[in-house]
């Protein structure tokens, strides 16, 4: 079937601001559904690959990997959608399927590597694939997840990246009843870490650099905030936490998030530093403490999420913005014009949303 013309939101080159642009979605293949896009989430790492911060971007890009909408085609072997089937796409749409990551579920750790949603070599069309800031998406309904009915489509879509990104080191690392579980940050990640962290019956305590943010934290559900700031209030924790979610994205201390580990537990770093970060050998040698890492997760793993949160009745905290606020919105601190690039708004007086 030939490739259909659909209307994005997206960029042909790294300075140029982001604009209306045609794009083309694949024919429908026979396990394939397409889904008209009711909403997709903004997550840092589009502003990541908008900026190139980490090389390797394909032009043209369209960002948007936390993907909420309606079935509107099943190709004819289809056998676990329909059409009017609410449904998502999240970071993940193609793997081999075959290498002993994805025979585990992993797909996200896929050995021939995975095919993400957006700005991944498309084997279909050529060229890189195109994300959620567009009308439609096509996709093998393997990579397609279930959207419960009870979850409000707006704010389930962050769940797509950021809720999978917390909930899969929470259950590794089995959070839970007699547990007590940090969070340090509270951004995209940090709060959804919170909510699920305390859904799977943890003490929650999350530790932040904003005085601001200590009642953010208390009406999010944790039982304590910890200004990391203070010395005293850190002190209280040493040696008692089982799990540290780190979803800071800046370079920062993570000896100090360490220290605070009971034996055998771990700081598992969810946020994305672009600088080294250091570890001191005795943070880790004393107590037998480690420091980790964790990436989103596989497609069965997510839909186990998705159904999670429907069952607590957890979703993201969001701001609904039209896509034609999507280059320069103030109130959510950023700025993807020309002048401001994705950088946090700070009074740039050459900002485009200024004119």
């Amino acid at each position: 079937m030939e490739a259909k013309v659909v209307k994005a939101f997206g960029t042909e080159a790294l300075n140029v601001p982001l604009h209306t642009m045609n794009i083309k979605r694949r024919g429908l293949q026979s396990h394939d559904i397409e889904m008209e896009i009711l909403f997709c989430g903004i997550c840092h790492s589009d502003l990541h690959q908008i900026k190139n911060d980490f090389g390797g971007i394909m032009f043209p890009i369209v960002p948007g990997h936390e993907i909420v909408g309606k079935v509107i085609r099943v190709g004819e072997h289809v056998s676990n959608f329909k059409i009017g089937d609410l449904a998502a796409i999240g970071c993940i749409v193609d793997s081999c399927g075959k290498c002993e990551s994805c025979q585990d579920d992993l797909e996200h750790f896929c050995d021939e590597g995975v095919t993400f949603s957006f700005n991944s070599p498309d084997k279909y069309l050529g060229g890189a694939t195109f994300g959620g800031f567009s009308e439609t998406y096509v996709c093998n309904e393997k990579y397609v997840l279930h959207v419960p009915e009870t979850l409000d489509l707006a704010s389930a879509a962050p769940l797509l990246c950021a809720g999978i990104t917390v909930y899969s080191p929470l259950k590794h690392w089995q959070a839970g009843p007699g547990k007590i579980v940090g969070v340090s940050g509270i951004g995209g990640l940090g709060h959804l870490a919170i909510k699920i962290a305390k859904a799977m019956g943890a003490h929650v305590v999350v530790f932040t650099t904003s005085p601001s943010k200590v009642e953010d934290a208390k009406r999010l559900g944790a039982d304590m905030a910890v200004l990391s700031s203070d010395t005293e209030q850190m002190k209280k924790y040493s040696g008692k936490i089982h799990l540290i979610i780190d979803t800071v994205s800046a370079k920062h201390d993570v000896n100090a998030y360490l220290n605070l580990l009971r034996h055998d537990g771990s700081v598992v770093l969810v946020g994305l530093p672009p600088e080294p970060l250091e570890i001191l050998s005795f943070s880790i040698v004393m107590g037998r403490r480690s420091f980790s890492g964790s990436n989103i997760g596989g497609i069965a793993e997510t839909q186990e999420m998705l159904n999670f949160c429907a069952m607590h009745n957890i979703m993201a905290d969001i701001e609904l913005i039209g896509v034609d606020e999507i280059r320069s919105n103030k109130r959510a601190g950023y700025c993807l014009c020309e002048s401001c690039r994705g950088s946090v708004v700070n009074g740039n007086k050459h900002c485009e949303s200024n004119e």
